[in-house]
């Protein structure tokens, strides 16, 4: 009996997204019995996760070249960079997903979510589907992604009082401040918890900073532990509190609980904690949701992080408060949510008793939409959430069904004559209908505005009319 071809994983980005490759390991280990896994990325990251990665070949970047001597069953790109769709082109592989180059330049993205994902960039503020969701659902039957159980945090004795502080994040727009950080440990100290600190060698002067302010006994790790060390530590904790950033999906992925506090230009839907039972906590305001690149004066969303509130969160937390409990705390300016699974995704929960609102009822019918037209979902759902979108929100309602004839004149005159009217159709499109915008403008150029692209948008269109006519 002759060998299975082996699947191959490009993930050439950071420490997180290959953390939040690893649900798509595991469900390809299920649905591929016997066909090795690789994995392409990059040392630094995925060497010192080896222990808690599924099982799986890696291959750094600077060996990519012994792939090419594969036959490959699957080769899927997750990553943006050109080298990586390069070689997701140049494999033999007898299927693909996610872009791909040609040798001349031209770029193509196989897979209908790994398209829609790709069109999410700077037009992601209704989206609620989750990375590592996305990573999967070209390649995995949802069926497959409903039946899997993802475990919970571990819950350790209300006396263990150590709670985590992960001070850092790519880029600090994501991170509070030092005199957060200080207060926030003063806060702590005062509601007998012990605060450690911790970081990487990127943190190390922010570590001390906060050491300095807070003029606190707080235990100071940043800087001295690699991301394996940091892993095992993480088992003596209580509790994480942490910003959007790679270390807390490696505290997320080994059971450590995560009060993820979602700030600046970051959507937790899509890159929160992913299993089941951790926190969330983002500011309330309008530009907080879907944001992709902060356009105001300053980082308003940073404001209502107030240290005594955060504390008065984390200490309940620790003690093992439950959701419902920790729904009546009241923190104003801020909405907490934990992590779920609704029908085999990823879900925030909010917690708050509040009816939804119209940010909530539109994202919630382009979820139902896009699984209904992309996943093979029932056109109920769909429906059921139109239904709740005109009854609760006719503003945001009427706003998207105004603006449907001016889709359906663009697309049929691309139709006839091969180029939409405007370039501009999806970022002059009124937001409630950019999601649907800004896929078909993507499909169509990644469908060379071939006649088949533009009668596959014209029937996303039809789609659209049949649920909320």
């Amino acid at each position: 009996m002759s060998a299975k071809r082996p699947i191959l994983i490009l993930q050439m980005q950071r420490m997180g997204d290959l953390i939040l490759s690893y649900p798509l390991l595991l469900w390809l280990a299920r649905q591929y019995p016997g066909h090795p896994l690789f994995v392409a990325a990059e040392e630094i990251f995925y060497k010192p996760l080896m222990r808690i990665s599924p099982k799986a070949t890696y291959v750094p970047w600077t060996g990519v070249n012994i792939l090419r001597q594969q036959h490959f069953e699957l080769v899927i790109n997750l990553s943006i960079r050109e080298e990586a769709a390069r070689l997701a082109h140049d494999l033999r592989a007898e299927a693909r997903l996610g872009p791909t180059q040609t040798p001349d330049g031209v770029r193509f993205v196989h897979g209908p979510w790994q398209l829609y994902r790709t069109s999410l960039v700077g037009n992601n503020r209704f989206n609620r589907f989750h990375w590592a969701d996305l990573n999967a659902m070209d390649a995995i039957p949802a069926k497959a992604m409903a039946t899997t159980r993802f475990d919970p945090p571990r819950t350790l004795p209300p006396d263990t009082g150590r709670v985590g502080l992960f001070l850092g994040a790519s880029e600090p727009g994501k991170r509070p401040s030092a005199a957060f950080w200080a207060d926030l440990v003063r806060e702590l100290l005062g509601r007998g918890l012990r605060p450690v600190l911790f970081g990487g060698p990127a943190e190390k002067d922010l570590g001390r900073q906060v050491m300095a302010l807070s003029k606190a006994p707080a235990l100071n790790l940043c800087g001295t532990l690699g991301l394996d060390e940091f892993g095992a530590v993480g088992q003596s904790l209580a509790l994480l509190v942490t910003p959007d950033t790679g270390p807390m999906h490696l505290a997320a992925w080994t059971g450590l609980k995560c009060l993820n506090l979602s700030m600046g230009h970051v959507n937790p839907w899509e890159t929160g904690p992913y299993p089941p039972g951790h926190l969330v906590l983002r500011a309330d305001m309008d530009c907080a949701h879907g944001c992709w690149q902060c356009t105001r004066d300053r980082l308003h969303c940073h404001a209502p992080f107030a240290p005594a509130r955060i504390a008065v969160l984390a200490a309940r937390v620790a003690a093992g408060d439950k959701p419902d409990k920790l729904a009546r705390l009241t923190l104003p300016g801020l909405t907490l949510s934990s992590t779920a699974r609704r029908h085999g995704l990823f879900a925030l929960h909010r917690l708050d008793p509040d009816a939804p609102d119209a940010q909530r009822l539109v994202s919630r019918f382009w979820q139902a939409f896009f699984l209904w037209r992309l996943g093979g979902r029932a056109e109920p759902a769909a429906l059921a959430a139109w239904n709740e979108l005109a009854g609760s929100a006719p503003e945001a309602a009427n706003a998207l069904l105004t603006h449907i004839p001016e889709m359906g004149r663009q697309l049929k005159h691309g139709l006839r004559t091969g180029a939409l009217l405007s370039d501009t159709f999806w970022t002059c499109s009124p937001a409630v209908a950019r999601p649907l915008a800004g896929y078909v403008q993507m499909a169509l150029a990644n469908g060379c505005h071939s006649r088949t692209a533009w009668a596959e948008a014209l029937e996303l269109l039809e789609a659209l009319i049949s649920v909320s006519g």
